[in-house]
């Protein structure tokens, strides 16, 4: 059998400790690294490129959903978690395996062999680790802040930063009051996820955080503009000027 490597993302060092202590029953499996905060996860994944990890999912910096998201190279993975119910239904629809803490070292092994039987047939998880995203990524509450990747940074923008977003074909540019950066979301998908009383969809193409709008003037008939504080001026339409009412009392 040919050599797995295998990395170990997890914060806590008994749980580490764990993993190490079952993972010696199996010497084809070698750990090349441990990684303890979701910033070096990503960056070790895409540089190591291992076969098989154990990903929590409350981590330090990112999320183990927030590192999924970023990661170019997708191994076999393995997410160990507390009980969380959300996360547990996104795996379980998705056929993906996970460990419940304090997992037997029976349940690990049996994570283990499912593992061994996928990189046997060179199976990729790709697909099936974007299904639990997306999973996640439809029902989620609402988001706190906005992670994105340009080349090799990781930047984690509080909402209170974002200006507006606007739709850019199957992208969205985020403004924020340190620059702009592209992810890969629906308009649709932010329209959802972000809180309603602070971020309102002025148009099908724009969705603007009220903290930064200076006025509204009107423009032409049944159109208005957003000027906000930083000169921007951006287009309303008819049903996002009613919703804009609504949200500013007007």
């Amino acid at each position: 059998m040919e050599n797995i490597r295998a990395i170990i993302i997890e914060d806590e060092e008994p749980a580490r400790m764990v993993l190490r202590e079952y993972i010696k029953k199996f010497p084809h499996i070698s750990i090349i690294a441990e990684i303890i905060d979701g910033f070096n996860a990503v960056k070790t994944i895409n540089e190591q490129k291992p076969d098989l990890i154990f990903l929590d999912i409350q981590l330090p910096k990112l999320t183990g959903f927030e590192v999924l998201e970023l990661i170019e190279h997708t191994p076999i993975i393995i997410f160990t978690t507390a009980y969380d119910q959300y996360a547990i239904q996104a795996f379980e629809k998705n056929a993906v395996d996970y460990l419940l803490k304090p997992f037997s070292e029976e349940r690990f092994n049996t994570a283990i062999q499912k593992a061994i039987e996928k990189l046997a047939v060179r199976q990729n998880d790709s697909t099936t680790v974007k299904k639990v995203v997306d999973y996640i990524s439809s029902n989620p509450p609402h988001l706190d802040r906005i992670v994105v990747k340009t080349n090799s940074a990781i930047k984690v923008i509080p909402l209170e930063q974002v200006i507006y977003l606007e739709a850019q074909d199957d992208y969205v540019m985020i403004y924020t009051t340190g620059g702009k950066h592209l992810k890969e979301k629906t308009m649709k998908y932010f329209e959802t996820h972000l809180p309603d009383r602070q971020f309102v969809r002025i148009h099908r193409s724009y969705i603007v955080n009220i903290d930064f709008i200076a006025q509204i003037e009107h423009f032409s008939k049944e159109t208005y503009l957003a000027i906000l504080k930083n000169g921007t001026k951006l287009k309303i339409s008819e049903s996002g000027y009613k919703l804009l009412r609504e949200r500013l009392n007007f």
